[in-house]
């Protein structure tokens, strides 16, 4: 245990995703040894990371306007939706340069255990996006001109069990739309992963090969 205020750093780095104890000291001293302008940029940056994000009001991803880059951009399919469930997936799909369509982030999977259930996900977002109600085929896009109907959904989510479990249940909701496709990504990710950390050249192949789902 350090003194004051070295000590409750290290307490609130410690309670980041991902960062240990060890990690978290490490950090911890990095931080006491830089410059004060760094220091400066880092506090400006994560002032402005809470005041001025939002979430796309259509796709859930992160954004500085209402609807962010890719919903906006008129040249990305509409017909064509790939389900995530975090932002970073997002970019993880990006990076394969594989996909043209548009996205929907759930926000996570699920996790009973956890406490994650169907009502913590946006999935009622998502049915209204295929389902033609407020957010969905017929609402007008960003440069006034209607939005296609979505004609295929595929589920991206980490191949892991909760991942395939929250694939299982968005399977049973999408198979009475009518003539909607919906497909996942095909083998080759590693169960047990997260999408974020797939190499661009797999995940593209999977995306690429995705296949349909048992309906």
């Amino acid at each position: 245990m350090f003194e004051g205020p070295v000590q409750d750093l290290i307490d609130e780095l410690g309670r980041l995703p991902g960062i240990g104890p060890k990690s978290a000291q490490r950090l911890a001293f990095h931080i006491l040894a830089t410059e004060e302008a760094d220091i400066t940029r880092l506090q400006e940056a994560l002032a402005k990371v809470k005041a001025g994000v939002v979430f796309c009001e259509v796709c859930g991803n992160v954004s500085e306007k209402p609807r962010c880059r890719i919903c906006g951009d008129s040249r990305r399919d509409a017909t064509l939706v790939c389900v995530v469930e975090e932002p970073k997936d997002v970019m993880a799909v990006e990076r394969t340069r594989e996909f043209r369509g548009r996205y929907h982030v759930l926000g996570g999977a699920l996790d009973p255990m956890g406490g994650v259930g169907p009502d913590q996900l946006r999935v009622r977002e998502l049915l209204r996006r295929i389902g033609g109600s407020p957010a969905s085929p017929g609402e007008d896009d960003a440069a006034g001109e209607p939005e296609p109907e979505i004609a295929e959904v595929i589920l991206a989510m980490d191949p892991n069990t909760e991942g395939e479990a929250t694939a299982t249940y968005l399977v049973r909701l999408l198979r009475d739309f009518p003539g909607l496709s919906v497909t996942k990504l095909a083998s080759g990710l590693p169960m047990g992963g997260d999408l974020e950390f797939a190499d661009e050249l797999t995940l593209g192949r999977a995306l690429a090969g995705r296949r349909p789902t048992a309906m």
